[in-house]
């Protein structure tokens, strides 16, 4: 990121720029000199993900525990330097950054399918960080970790390189924390390097704009000219690419060929052709074709801060803010509200629906051969289309537009030429149109009872609100995307659900110590993808708890209270091993104080597999592991149409009603013992819940039937 080849040129062929500084000592004389202000850094989020995310296991859907500790190291650190951060997280690409944008995630599916190549072939993730990828959904869930942690954050708006250079000279902060050379071409406070710091001793390098400049012989308004004859996310290489061959041309001839020549050769171009004192405008003296000219303009002014000028430019015009697309749509309480809650990253995906209709989601690990599970923006369409659903009209305007959502997704096959409109779609219980203002100004208790109804509407789990109302969010946050995914991946087995339970269950009782235990033998290229599966899930589940008002609290919906990637794996290797389901719920079974989620869980791992086709019938997604084909129409037909999915076994479990279990539990090669068997431990289990019998008592689980 950044300008192209500067970070190299700076470290290498001019180290008199890298400046190292002690953050303690930066701390003390910046208070010195500023009385009244605490010393503050203000950092770049997108660009510290790398250096946050140090777990070493990285490929099975992300170590979120072990994450949240090293981001509390982080922020100790700092705290203890008596520094304070404000943390800022990208919340839109621009379209004059997209090409760039879609440029990386190509690359970046590539750097993928090299990943999964890797592991069907060696069986280990990849222990190089050159064949590294971040877990997905890293970015959307940092800046909530952070703010969990106390941290003020926030979200872009636009360009966040700008607004982060903004706001550190507005707030006169210490400095900019990054890796983006960007940060070297505004005229804005030091930049000060990530990836070289050490928080043991709080040192780092400083990149000096000002010695670059000396070391140049340029002003610093002239920055802005060289980042764009350089190349950067804006002006592209190819673009100057006729300009820099006439600066090296002519700077070979007055100089002997050195490393770095073609940063020397821009800057004496620049030098040669300056402005005379007194000129306003100095792009004319450069003999640009009008392209050229065009670009260069564009690209010097989004470097200029409010107030500053560029001598190379004909007026101080700034670049213009995007327009709201959708405001004639929108209230503008809503739209205002959606504005704030962003800014403060409190929300997700809401605000860029709302304001121009463009959302984008980058890389997730799935591997371009798989055909059994879809990609997760084929998955979570449906979700998608009833959030926009119920942000924006469904119905034409008087002029005939139909509002649509522009979706850039990245996933294997997507070329990314050109975004997907996406129709918003209804839900499927909501009579009329949705009423925003209720869901999210009104806060009696009737409104929350409507706002936890929408959002499992958007899963389509409407119907069992009140059963759901009994668990906790965590809990329900997984219950939704288990169902949810069991429905939409037609190929997914009972082994998959047994291990997305089981690891639901245990997540929760493991102490960080354990998590640190955890490991697998063997990596599998499809539990690899089913973990980044359900974590993806998870940002859409806080986008709709966003749409919806907040039914439920943020960080009750966040990976660290739900998911955890080795113990998912382990659990998926178990249950695809036929490990007993004593040792995959690891005893987690009963528990002093009452909690029938894991009685659910429990019974959902330990049911055959004619139980639960019976009881996704309607769909018939289920498949037994190795293949075997799934049941005939005839046979679907003898199953009780009227438990359509798991959720139905919940209510059996919370009235205490086994033999409507029992009942559903029939399949063609279920055994009346076998049914007894499962009417009985229900039983006990809830009766061990509740703490009538003890655990030792009655039959131990049996093994899952196909």
């Amino acid at each position: 990121m950044g300008v192209k080849g500067l970070q190299y040129f700076m470290e290498t062929c001019c180290a008199d720029t890298c400046v190292p500084v002690d953050l303690k000592q930066m701390a003390v004389d910046h208070v010195k000199a500023h009385p009244d202000r605490t010393a503050t850094v203000v950092v770049d989020g997108m660009a510290c993900l790398r250096y946050w995310y140090r777990c070493q296991a990285w490929v099975h859907g992300g170590q979120w525990q072990e994450y949240m500790h090293i981001l509390q190291e982080f922020v100790d650190a700092f705290s203890a330097a008596g520094i304070l951060l404000v943390f800022f997280f990208d919340g839109t690409v621009e379209d004059q950054k997209r090409s760039e944008w879609v440029k990386r995630r190509l690359r970046v599916n590539q750097d993928i399918a090299r990943i999964f190549q890797h592991i069907k072939t060696h069986g280990q993730q990849p222990n190089s960080r050159d064949l590294f990828c971040l877990p997905s959904g890293l970015a959307t869930f940092s800046r909530f970790a952070l703010k969990s942690l106390g941290q003020e954050t926030r979200c872009s708006v636009r360009e966040g390189d700008y607004e982060i250079s903004n706001y550190a000279l507005s707030h006169n902060c210490m400095g900019i924390l990054g890796q983006d050379t960007d940060f070297v071409i505004y005229n804005t406070v030091p930049y000060l390097s990530i990836n070289k710091l050490c928080l043991t001793n709080m040192t780092t390098v400083l990149f000096s704009r000002e010695r670059l400049c000396q070391g140049l012989k340029l002003h610093m308004t002239d920055l802005p000219l060289l980042a764009c004859l350089l190349g950067n996310d804006v002006v592209s290489e190819q673009q100057m690419q006729r300009l820099r061959n006439s600066a090296l041309a002519s700077f070979r001839k007055k100089h002997r060929q050195v490393q770095g020549d073609k940063v020397y050769a821009v800057a004496d171009f620049i030098n040669v052709h300056h402005p005379s004192t007194g000129a306003t405008f100095g792009l004319s003296s450069l003999s640009l074709v009008e392209e050229e000219k065009e670009a260069l303009e564009k690209g010097i002014r989004i470097y200029l801060l409010p107030g500053q000028t560029s001598p190379w430019l004909e007026s101080s015009r700034l670049v213009p803010e995007s327009v709201c697309l959708m405001g004639k749509f929108v209230p503008g309480d809503i739209l205002q509200a959606a504005l704030e809650k962003h800014t403060r990253a409190e929300c997700f995906l809401v605000y860029n629906v709302l304001y121009d209709g463009v959302v984008e989601c980058s890389n997730t690990l799935e591997d371009e051969d798989e055909v059994e599970l879809p990609p997760q923006a084929v998955l979570y369409l449906p979700v998608r289309e009833r959030i926009y659903g119920l942000l924006l009209p469904l119905q034409p305007d008087c002029s005939g537009q139909t509002v649509s959502v522009k979706e850039w997704f990245v996933f294997p096959g997507n070329p990314l030429k050109e975004p997907t409109r996406v129709t918003p779609k209804p839900l499927n219980n909501l009579k009329g149109p949705p009423d925003l203002m209720a869901l999210w100004f009104r806060t009696d208790p009737e409104v929350k009872a409507v706002q936890t109804s929408t959002l499992l509407d958007v899963f389509d789990l409407y119907e069992f609100t009140e059963e759901l109302k009994r668990f906790d969010s965590p809990l329900i946050a997984v219950m939704c995307l288990v169902t949810y995914i069991a429905i939409q991946a037609r190929q997914l087995s009972l082994e998959d659900v047994d291990a997305y339970l089981s690891q639901a269950v245990c997540v929760r009782l493991k102490s960080f110590g354990e998590m640190q235990q955890l490991w697998t033998p063997v990596v599998d290229p499809r539990a690899v993808q089913l973990g980044s599966l359900f974590v993806r899930g998870l940002t859409y589940l806080i986008a709709a708890n966003s749409a919806c008002g907040f039914p439920f609290p943020m960080g009750e919906l966040m990976p660290w209270k739900t998911f955890d990637g080795l113990l998912f794996h382990s659990k998926y290797l178990q249950a695809h091993s036929g490990c007993p389901k004593e040792e995959l719920l690891e005893g987690n079974c009963d528990f002093s104080k009452p909690h029938r989620a894991f009685v659910l869980a429990k019974y959902l791992i330990d049911s055959p597999l004619g139980c639960l086709c019976s009881c996704l019938s309607e769909s018939w997604c289920w498949k037994p592991a190795g293949g075997a084909a799934s049941p005939s129409t005839a046979d679907r037909a003898d199953c009780n149409t009227e438990m359509r999915d798991p959720w139905r076994l919940m209510i059996c479990i919370e009235k205490e009603d086994t033999s409507c279990i029992t009942a559903h539990g029939r399949s063609s090669d279920s055994s009346p013992e076998l049914q007894h068997t499962t009417s009985t431990v229900i039983d006990q289990d809830i009766q061990r819940e509740e703490g009538i019998i003890s655990h030792h008592d009655g039959p131990s689980l049996k093994t899952k039937q196909h």
